[in-house]
């Protein structure tokens, strides 16, 4: 890819929010439209999922505008997928029954197969299984492609593939699909992910708990100035949003409040220094919660624009010269 001045190429990183993940393609069709090309993403949660439909868009040599119609094809209400006798119970009105006995014995209220599903075929059609089918083998880091899990058996976070030989596996056979849904397990929403190993058998939950807004993660520690740009698509506005406000009654409903706490405020206080605000973008999600898988079309509608609309307005005055002479401009 070109690396001169006037290149349009960049990395991103897509912060994670559930269903306002929506929102983060409207900002990337923004900058497609803008002429940026993406050479890495990394991406938590709900930016992992769109990160991955992203690079897949790019491996096959598509246009990353194409990502709006996939994101569409999504069915969010699926996303509640409780196993069969959950179903049951729900059409009885007993459907909070089963959630505390999900939660007590299943670990989570939702199995998560319906996502792993829809984007093991999406991917499959970009030509993507492995990660090895993401791999850039002129770039140090090795692939298109980072996604944040937190490993809750070992309390680390952890950055696939990079992290896979850590627990003696090969990081070019592992399933995109899978390190996806691991990173998109919302603590008590969706089940854990149980990540089979030489060296043990690892439980995984969704990245935020532990980083929902990796943007350090493709800086240079050479003291090299960077290429091109990362971006950052974040989705709050500049100053952090009002947290989404429902009355909490009972062990169910606390601990989803609590998980979903949990991912709107885990990252530490470097990604608001000014270095890191200067490249990132902010999208307004409109009081959307995380969770609210009941997302009308309107709203869908509404977050695609949002992410647009930020995008759009953060170009106009973004330099990426401007942002190298800042101070610790390249994060030295």
């Amino acid at each position: 890819m070109d690396s001169s001045p006037d290149s349009r190429a960049a990395d991103l990183v897509l912060e994670g929010g559930g269903v306002k993940g929506l929102a983060l393609v409207g900002a990337v069709q923004s900058l497609s439209r803008a002429g940026y090309a993406f050479h890495r993403i990394a991406g938590t949660s709900a930016g992992a999922i769109v990160g991955s439909v992203l690079a897949g868009l790019v491996h096959a040599g598509e246009s990353p505008e194409r990502i709006v119609d996939i994101a569409r094809s999504l069915e969010y209400a699926r996303l509640r997928d409780r196993g069969r006798v959950g179903r049951v119970f729900a059409k009885v009105g007993l459907g909070s029954v089963v959630d505390g006995l999900s939660l007590a014995f299943e670990d989570g209220v939702f199995e998560g197969e319906y996502l792993h599903g829809w984007l093991t075929s999406t991917l499959a059609e970009l030509g993507v299984r492995k990660f090895g089918d993401l791999r850039l083998d002129d770039d140090p880091h090795g692939y298109r492609l980072v996604v944040m899990a937190s490993d809750v058996s070992r309390q680390r976070l952890v950055r696939l593939p990079w992290d896979y030989a850590d627990y003696g596996l090969d990081p070019d056979e592992q399933l995109v699909a899978d390190a996806v849904r691991a990173s998109t397990s919302i603590p008590f929403f969706f089940e854990p992910v149980s990540m089979r190993t030489p060296r043990g058998v690892s439980t995984l939950v969704d990245g935020g708990v532990l980083s929902n807004f990796p943007i350090t993660i493709f800086d240079r520690a050479d003291g090299i100035q960077p290429r091109w740009p990362t971006f950052g698509l974040r989705l709050s506005a500049r100053e952090r949003d009002l947290p989404h406000t429902e009355p909490v009654a009972g062990p169910v409903s606390l601990a989803l409040a609590v998980a979903e706490a949990m991912m709107e405020a885990c990252d530490a206080r470097h990604i608001d220094e000014p270095v890191h605000l200067a490249r990132s973008i902010f999208i307004d999600t409109l009081g959307v919660s995380a969770v609210d898988f009941g997302i009308t079309e309107e709203q869908q509608a509404q977050l695609l624009a949002a992410g647009e609309k930020a995008a759009t307005r953060f170009l106009a005055s973004w330099n990426f010269q401007d942002w190298l002479s800042k101070p610790r401009g390249g994060v030295q």
